[in-house]
Order: structure tokens, then sequence, then C-alpha cells
């Protein structure tokens, strides 16, 4: 062979022999040395399942479960995976169309990517769960997930409690830090929110293997990677759910709010927010409806009225007066005034009182009147030895703010607010560098711009218990395990007031006592209990125009060792004597001994319960809402037997066999035309709704079929 075919020969077997080499490499490249297509086939063989663990349980003061879990299931959907799922049959199960699948596939590609899990439908009833569950091998890329879900046993303190939504990518950047991922839920309002590092626990992970039809088979890799879900820990309150049951029952057709304290600890005894809700309504795939329903009821109930919104407090602010005009010395336990129907001495006879006669500070307070304590905070902002009105009123404020008024008081519930003690330079920007007493006279009856949460008022009840101190308000008192956050620190810490004397304290109580007993809350006595109590009944404007009166009602019982603080508002209520003190009295009676007792006090509960004090605005709107809803429900009836019409077919049931496939086609029969009309002969043919498999053929058929 000539040299020169030789030598091309040779390059030819080289080639092959390269070739060959180059194939063996990436073979054994991709099949020993490389990790990614292993990864990848494992990825395909491995299901990652995340496993929720308990949110922490609620306990009461007697240790009674408030909050606790149950287990709910989720349908989970991987996008990636779903080829082969039969649609039609997941939607006729859910009751959804295609629409709404190819939406909500899309919506979890976007928040979650194709290849991770996410949420396709959530919190499923235990009807659906069981046609889910005897149909899931129709459907590939779907599984169901258990997860703990929240379970009120007694139905109450919703707007205390909280409750749970689904995470949202703005809360994912809020939160980047703390774990989270898309499906999951936390706390949004009330303990759910304040203690959520505490209640949520810690996921765990389980890797289970799938063959090759994403059946589950079993544990992967016998549970070596596996991780422990962690159970969240629980949280001790001294929140009474008997004392709440019974407030949020007396404020049943009321808008309001109720707050006890346990002015010895600062514990709060209840928290009724009024009108509440059922907070089992916000678990469960019927969430969403029913919060759009709280959300557009115009009572507000997700609102807690409790620490969110701001009321003038009335006379009870009367006791606040009195306190600082004996210690700024202004006035002692005899000084007395005369009243002759009105307060004349800024000229312009306001305030007007009620009670015509002449008044010392205990029947001042017992009687409520209004020129005492007009002429004692006039004294107070007219003190020649602070050189102005506006310097003496930074010392009014500073008393004040002593008795937790002014500011946030820092409970541990959300979105609270701070009230508001108006300053020099409030009323500087009004009436100008001299402003005097005359110009903010209304604020010695707690009206004009002086304003503070429920919350507050019950923490000053608790103050003039106490004479002088108070713990910041709060409902939880322990975590199980130890408070390792320190969350619970700031609520062992005693607030003192400015130097009051008890004597001062004593006078207060002596008037505050008399309120009970020959007052103005005489018809509010609870039975072998010494209370010391004020009324308080307060103007207020909406747009400019005056709406009934607020009912307001502060107490503290017994006198001699003070057990609870309380105060009550009743919205558009009139005279706090007859609405919100006879509250506070059952309300006590209740928490001091442990029942109402006697038929004349539980009729009395019952008839509280049953008065409907809704305000009349708030009425118009309910019966507004309600002629909106009819006529929705009219049109979408009118709409549906419409839309049934037109899928009505006019056809004869015909069946047609295959040899490929055992089917039956159903068409359906119209409804017979009307005599004198005449169709001809022409036959409307359409499409069927359904293809149902040949097992049915034995099911009655149907006479009409929506499409």
């Amino acid at each position: 062979m000539p040299v020169y075919n030789q030598s091309r020969s040779r390059i030819v077997q080289i080639i092959f022999v390269v070739v060959f080499l180059v194939i063996i490499g990436q073979l054994l490249h991709l099949q020993i040395f490389s990790s990614s297509y292993r990864m990848q086939a494992e990825s395909n063989a491995r299901f990652r399942k995340v496993i929720y663990p308990d949110r922490g349980i609620i306990y009461d003061r007697k240790h009674r479960a408030v909050l606790e879990n149950t287990i709910m299931y989720d349908l989970v959907v991987t996008p990636g995976e779903i080829r082969g799922t039969d649609t039609f049959t997941l939607c006729k199960i859910l009751g959804i169309d295609t629409a709404e699948f190819k939406k909500r596939i899309v919506t979890a590609i976007i928040k979650n990517t194709s290849y991770k899990p996410s949420v396709f439908e959530p919190l499923l009833t235990p009807e659906l769960y069981a046609r889910l569950n005897e149909n899931m091998y129709k459907f590939p890329g779907f599984i169901l997930s258990d997860r703990p879900v929240r379970d009120y046993p007694f139905a109450a303190a919703a707007n205390i409690l909280g409750y749970l939504g689904e995470v949202d990518t703005g809360f994912l950047r809020r939160h980047k830090d703390e774990g989270y991922e898309m499906g999951d839920y936390a706390g949004m309002t009330g303990l759910e929110r304040s203690y959520e590092k505490v209640l949520m626990g810690t996921r765990g992970i389980k890797y289970l293997i799938r063959d090759n039809r994403s059946r589950i088979q079993g544990s992967y890799e016998n549970g070596a990677y596996d991780t422990t879900a962690i159970a969240g820990k629980s949280l001790h309150s001294s929140l009474d759910v008997e004392l709440q049951q019974l407030g949020e029952k007396l404020m049943g057709n009321k808008v309001g709010s109720i707050v006890a304290i346990d002015p010895r600890t600062g514990g709060i005894l209840c928290m009724v927010s009024s009108p509440t809700y059922d907070p089992n309504l916000l678990t469960g795939n019927q969430r969403r409806k029913h919060f759009s329903q709280l959300f557009r009821d115009p009572r507000l109930p997700l609102i807690n009225r409790a620490v969110t919104l701001r009321y003038s407090p009335g006379s009870t602010f009367k006791t606040v007066v009195g306190i600082i005009g004996l210690t700024e010395g202004v006035i002692d336990e005899k000084f007395s005034i005369s009243c002759s129907g009105a307060f004349y001495g800024c000229g312009t006879g306001r305030p007007k009182c009620l009670d015509r006669g002449t008044f010392n500070l205990t029947s001042a307070i017992a009687h409520s009147d209004n020129t005492y304590f007009a002429t004692v905070f006039k004294r107070i902002i007219d003190q020649p030895r602070y050189g102005s009105a506006d310097s003496a009123l930074k010392v009014f404020n500073k008393y004040a703010y002593s008795f937790g008024l002014g500011n946030k008081l820092g409970i541990d519930i959300p979105y609270e607010s701070g009230g508001n003690i108006p300053t020099s330079n409030y009323y500087k920007k009004i009436f100008g560098p001299k402003w005097v007493s005359c110009n903010i006279i209304s604020n010695s009856i707690g009206q004009g711009e002086v304003q503070t949460t429920i919350t507050q008022l019950a923490n000053v009840m608790a103050f003039i218990a106490n004479k002088g101190w108070y713990y910041t308000p709060h409902l939880i008192d322990s975590i199980e395990g130890g408070d390792k956050f320190d969350l619970l620190r700031e609520y062992k810490v005693k607030h003192y007031g400015n130097h009051i004397p008890d004597t001062v304290f004593e006078a207060v109580h002596n008037g505050m006592q008399g309120v009970m007993e020959y007052g103005t809350g005489f018809y509010a006595q609870v039975p072998g209990v010494t209370v010391c109590g004020k009324t308080g009944t307060v103007e207020n404007y909406l747009s400019g125009v005056k709406q009934k009166d607020h009912a307001f009602f502060g107490a503290f019982a017994p006198r001699d060792n003070p057990r609870i603080a309380i105060a009550v508002l009743c919205e558009n209520a009139g005279f706090g004597a007859s609405s919100a003190a006879p509250i506070a009295s059952l309300m006590i009676e209740k928490y001091l001994k442990d029942s109402i007792a006697g038929k004349e006090r539980k009729d009395k509960a019952e008839n509280i319960a049953k008065m409907n004090l809704i305000p009349e605005r708030m009425r118009r709107a309910m019966d507004s809402l309600s002629r909106m809803a009819r006529i929705k429900d009219s049109i979408a009836q009118v709409k549906a037997q419409k839309a049934m019409n037109d899928t009505l077919v006019i056809e004869e049931q015909t069946e047609v066999d295959s040899s490929n496939s055992n089917i039956r086609q159903y068409r359906i029969d119209a409804p017979q035309q009307p005599a004198g009309k005449d169709t001809g002969n022409k036959r409307i043919r359409r499409t069927p709704a359904a293809v149902l498999p040949d097992e049915q053929r034995n099911k009655p058929k149907p006479t009409y079929q929506r499409v």
C-alpha cells in the first residue's frame, strides 16, 4: 500500500478513536462524575413536603384553651408536573371552570416558579377532601397536604386573639430573614400578630420517593434528610373567657367596648369590641367570603374599638381633674361651689350642669356637677406661680401622662392608638400665644380635644384604685419554656404618678363610692360589693351634625382591695347611667362572685343583652347594604336563568357506540315550545357538555345539562 494511503487510513482510525474516547468520557462524566443529571433525576423521583408545626395554644387565666389547633388539608400543585391531569374532573370537584384553573396555575408559577409546590385550593372541607382523595390518581402534580389550623372552642375574643392570613410578597419582603415561604400562614392581628415568633414554631421537611407516575411510594432514604417540625410555644393569658363571653353577650346589638383589668397585675381580664364575630368564620375555605362580609359591615366588626378608636371620655375625666386639683392645692376636700344651672366663670354660661345646688368634691363627683370641675380646671390653669396658661397646661399634662393618658400604653395588642392630651402648642395655633383657660374650659369635663381609648380609661380606673401606680395592661402573663425573646419584661414594671398623696385618692374614692350609693350610678349597684364608679355622657358630632350622646362608665371594685377595674362604652346610647353602668355592674358581679345570682339579676342581664342600641346611621347603612345584596341576588338569578335557557338544546337523546371507545354522549331535551309557535324542521345541535365513562351507563339520564 502506498505510503500516502497508509497515512490517510491512520488519520481516519485516530479520528474514530478520539470520537469514541470523547463519547465514553462524556458518558462517564454524565453518569458517574457529574451530579447535575443525577440531581435532576432524583428531583423527579423525590418530593419535598413541608411539615407545618402546630402553632402554640393560648390559655385563659383558668388554664382553659381559648385558641387551639385542628387539622385541615390544602390541595397543593407543582405546575411543572401537571401534564396528564384530568382537569375536567378536578374543576368539577372544586366547582371552578377551566379559566379559573389556568389562572391559578399561572399565579402559582409567578409566585413560586413551576418547580416548587404552591397552594392551589386552601383549607378543604371534609367533604371536598374526601372527594379529592379518592380521585388523586387522576391528578399528577397535585397532592393533599395537611396543615394545622386554628380552632376557637369558645367562639369568643375574636378581636383579642386575631386571625391568620396567607403571606404575600409584601410580607415576605418585610420578614425576609424569618424563614417564611409562599403558601405559609402568619398572624395578622391580635395576639397572633404580637406573639407570632413564639406561636409559629419551626417548619419541618419530609422527603418522599415517587414512581414514574408521580405516586408517593414512601420515605426517601429512610428519612435520613428529613427535619422535624417543632411546635410553637403556648401562651398563658390573664383573660377570663367566661367574663369575655358575658361581655360579648351584653354588648350584643350595641356598638362599643368593654375593658376590664386586674389592677394588681395589669392583666386584662376581658376586652370586648362590639359588634364582634365568631373567630371560626376566618378559618376554613370560606374565610375570604366571610372576611369580605365582615369588611363591608358598616358597624366595622374587624376594628378593635378597645385599642384603636379614640373618644372624648366625658365625665369620667372629672376624676383626673379632681386629683390634679387637690394635688396642686387649688382646692381641698371642703371646697364647695354653688351651681345655678351653668358655669359662668367664663361669661358664656357653659358648660351647663344638670343638678343645681352646692357641691363639695365628694358630692360633685357623685352627682357629676360640671360647674364644680370647670372651676377646678380654671384654677389649675390660672395659677399665678406658673406665669401663664401655657406653662400651667404643661404641668397639668405631666400629671395626665403619668395616668397613662396621651400616649400609647404599649399593650400587647397591635394597632393601639395613643389618645390625645392637647398641648399648649396646639392651642397657640388656634388662639394665638396669649390663649387663656376659658378657651379650653370644655376639657374640664372630658370634652373638647381630650381623647382616650377605652383601654386607657380602664387603666385610669386601675391607677386610681391602686392610689397612684399601674402596670402596663397586657394579656399574656407567661410563655411556655420561658420568655426567650424578652417580650414580657415591660409588663413587670410599675409606673408611678407624680407624688400624689394617698389622702387625695381617698377623697376621690369617697366621691366615686357616692356615685354608686346615692349618685348617678345608684341603679347599677352590685349586691354585697362596694364599688367606686363614675358615669359619663359625651356629646359627639359626625360631619358637623350632632349625634346621640355616647354612654361611658368607669369603675373599680371592691374599694378596699380592688380586684377589677373596668371601663364601658356604648356609642350613641344616651346616658352612661342607663346603659354602660348596668353592663359594668353585671361584669363586676360575674368576676368577683363567679356568677350572676338571683332571678332579678339574671333577668336584668337578659334584658340588657336584648336591648338594641345600634346607632341609627349604622342601621340605615345596614338596611341599604341588605337592599343592594337582594338586588344583586335578583340580577344573578335572572342571569342564571337566561344562561340555563341558552344552554338548552332541542335534541332527542342519542347513543353513540364506537368500537374503539365505549362512551355515551348525552344530548338534552329542550322545554316544549309554547302553543302556536313553530320551530319548523330545523334541529339545533350542540357539542355535549361532558363525556361519561361506560360504567355510568346505568345511571339515570339527565333531562338537561348546563354548559
